[in-house]
């Protein structure tokens, strides 16, 4: 079943030019209250906090590096065999999963490896689905995404998406949402049935959506746009589109807090995008915080409404880029058909001991 948005698309198109064209808030409660430079090499991806567990874990190429959650001091190391993206937890199990290949599993108590899991085509996005105790590994190649036990990390099967995915949530109750980057939609899947039920049509074209926030209570779908750079708002049970709001540029991880009911939205143009919801029918940007060119990934510690960011900082380009090359990108973005964090065009390599941690919280 699809939900196409070409009756919607003039509008929504003319919709959020005049939203972009208005001022966005550069002043509220949130502001940038810690900054640590942990150094270390590697580039880097998706983040993770673990409020249950106290830590947070950050890939960085070929291994996961943990940190207290209060201190930001180091807490261990994760090494898996090959290039990592991104961590999920299993509070119940005390499990921790990293989408690398293969996929490794290690216990959250001792960061000490249980196992690894081979997996299919290139894993890049996971998230946690608790109604079905599993987690999901996404691929931009095919199988979109590989099920695994999270209890004893057996793979239970595949799901074909119909294109490329990005980020992920689950409502808790049978249903994951996820942001299909080359198809300009989201795919609602079925946990229990491991089948696509639905896409939910955007209404543009080539927006290529690189975020997605949940709220799950009042089913509240958050999809960050590329092009252009919008926050897309959907009904989660019939893919109607609510509304559009303005975001910063270079999108790539989103949050949403139910303590605040508010949305996040991490760009790597060095701002953090904040939606609040004031109703099921009724949102706005509440506040554009600046945070570091860079910082385009981002994860929520529930417990204390706190959001972590990574960054580092780039040494100007070596070479003259060639004319006909990729503009050149921000600091952890990537050249155009990359991910950020991962060299890209037109910069040149991190700066030794820059890798940052940010901590953005209520003033």
């Amino acid at each position: 079943m699809r939900f196409t948005g070409f009756m919607f698309s003039a509008a929504i198109i003319t919709m959020a030019c005049g939203v972009l064209a208005q001022s966005t808030p550069d002043a509220g409660p949130y502001k940038v209250i810690n900054s640590v430079k942990v150094g270390g090499n590697g580039r880097w991806d998706y983040c993770y906090a673990d409020a249950d567990g106290g830590k947070l874990y950050i890939p960085r190429d070929n291994r996961v590096t943990v940190f207290d959650l209060d201190t930001l001091k180091s807490a261990g190391e994760i090494t898996p065999t090959n290039g990592v993206h991104g961590v999920a937890i299993d509070t119940k199990f005390h499990h921790g999963f990293c989408s690398s290949n293969p996929v490794v599993m290690w216990d959250t108590q001792t960061l000490s490896t249980i196992k690894t899991i081979d997996v299919q085509g290139q894993p890049d996005g996971i998230l946690f689905e608790p109604a079905t105790e599993s987690v999901w590994i996404l691929s931009h190649s095919s199988p979109n995404v590989t099920v695994i036990n999270a209890a004893d990390g057996t793979v239970k099967g595949t799901i074909d998406l119909g294109g490329a995915p990005e980020e992920g949530a689950s409502d808790g109750a049978g249903h994951v949402y996820i942001d299909i980057e080359d198809g300009n939609n989201v795919a609602v899947v079925d946990s229990n049935a491991m089948k696509v039920t639905a896409h939910y049509d955007l209404g543009g074209q080539d927006q290529r959506p690189g975020g997605l926030a949940l709220d799950a209570k009042n089913h509240i779908i958050f999809s960050y746009c590329h092009t252009p750079a919008i926050c897309v708002v959907l009904n989660a049970d019939t893919g109607k589109i609510l509304t559009t709001l303005p975001i910063g540029t270079g999108v790539d991880a989103a949050e949403f807090n139910p303590n605040t009911m508010e949305a996040f939205s991490s760009q790597g143009d060095g701002t953090l995008t904040v939606i609040k919801e004031n109703s099921p029918t009724d949102f706005a940007v509440e506040e554009t915080v600046k945070t570091k060119q860079g910082a385009r990934t981002s994860t929520l510690d529930t417990k204390t409404n706190q959001i972590y960011l990574i960054t580092a900082d780039y040494a100007p380009p070596t070479t003259r880029p060639n004319a006909n090359a990729a503009p050149a990108t921000q600091p952890g973005q990537a050249a155009a058909g990359g991910r950020g964090g991962r060299g890209g065009r037109g910069r040149g390599q991190m700066v030794p001991g820059s890798f940052t941690i940010l901590v953005v919280g209520p003033s």
